[in-house]
């Protein structure tokens, strides 16, 4: 990773105050069906971002050509196109996408968002307002989706991915879909780690944690619509766990779900002597389906209630299975964005 020069440039408000100024970044390939949503939305930031860069891994869908176009509508837009942020050139794309688009920014606080996510006007003030006041390094925002705008397996895994349904809902989940920071401290971390292909935020966020302690601002969620079907919520669910054997992380949460496996099968085989401990497995299975967001799903349709119980009961079986998978062959599970081969190596910004 190339180390970058840090300048401290400044923004002024109302032509009274001076306050550090923002850049705001992220990675997309592929992303033609959300990327104007996203630009628009952090064009119309109450604190106007510095810039916006955005990292395009080598997109074939028409999304790099809507960044060219989005350019000549914002001058504060700066798309770089870098195939070597893709899978079939590096193991961490997403991850050497993040670094890029750091590098590339010339402020001293650096935002981050990812595509399919649309922001409120006051998302920037609020998630970087920790930073700017001098008190911390590093903020966290976390994620929300809108149930009625989402599906109904939007609804029914979203508290397994850290998403959360109440935008004033608390987290402390991290997410680079809604995190900030100062690019000294991405440096003294050694950027996002270009070796991980999912969970890149994970690892930087642990890195993170062991030397400054986070931030936690109100109304810094980033509104999220991942837009799924039970498949591919599933499959999302597989590409974690899958990634999470790779990296040995996340053993307590492995054997937890091999637990819960193992209880189902027992309660199932006891059966011929007494229901009794089904019914106690079932009672656990529904509290770790409704414990996290009750208040909010209670105001979904019902089928929404069993699509989330039916999910949760299936979650414990993926972690297991795939998590194990993952820890045997060390072998990921690209997503759909990186599946096709980008077309020629170029590496260009707009002008």
């Amino acid at each position: 990773m190339t180390t970058v020069f840090v300048s401290r440039t400044k923004v002024a408000l109302g032509g009274f105050c001076l306050i550090p100024a923002v850049s705001v970044a992220s990675t997309v390939l592929n992303e033609v069906d959300d990327i104007d949503a996203l630009v628009e939305s952090l064009m119309r930031q109450i604190l106007a971002p510095a810039e916006v860069v955005i990292v395009d891994g080598g997109s074939s869908d028409g999304t790099w050509e809507k960044l060219q176009s989005g350019r000549l509508k914002y001058p504060t837009l700066i798309p770089i196109r870098d195939e070597s942020c893709n899978l079939q050139r590096c193991a961490g794309p997403i991850a050497r996408g993040r670094n890029v688009a750091v590098g590339a920014a010339s402020s001293d606080v650096v935002a981050f968002t990812d595509a399919g996510c649309t922001h409120d006007p006051d998302w920037l003030g609020n998630l970087t307002a920790p930073i700017l006041s001098g008190e911390f390094q590093y903020s966290v925002g976390g994620a929300w989706i809108d149930p009625a705008k989402s599906t109904v397996w939007d609804v029914a895994s979203a508290p397994f991915f850290g998403v959360k349904l109440n935008p004033d809902a608390p987290t402390k989940s991290c997410t680079a879909r809604s995190m900030a920071f100062r690019k000294d401290l991405w440096q003294r971390v050694g950027g996002f780690p270009e070796t991980v292909f999912l969970g890149e935020d994970t690892v930087f966020d642990s890195k993170v944690r062991k030397l400054v302690t986070p931030a936690f601002p109100e109304r810094a969620k980033a509104s999220y619509q991942p837009r799924h079907t039970f498949r591919s919520a599933v499959r999302q669910m597989v590409s974690y766990a899958v990634t999470d054997g790779v990296l040995g992380g996340r053993s307590s949460r492995l054997w937890r779900n091999v637990a819960r496996c193992a209880a189902e099968i027992l309660a199932v085989l006891a059966l011929v002597y007494s229901p009794i401990l089904l019914l106690c497995v079932l009672a656990l299975e529904i509290y770790f389906a409704f414990r996290l967001d009750w208040a909010d799903l209670r105001r979904t349709p019902v089928r929404t209630w069993g699509a989330r119980l039916a999910y949760s009961l299936i979650v414990p079986w993926v972690v297991a299975w795939y998590q194990s998978v993952g820890a045997i062959t060390k072998k990921i599970r690209p997503n759909r964005q990186n599946v096709t081969l980008p077309t020629s190596p170029t590496n260009s910004s707009h002008p």
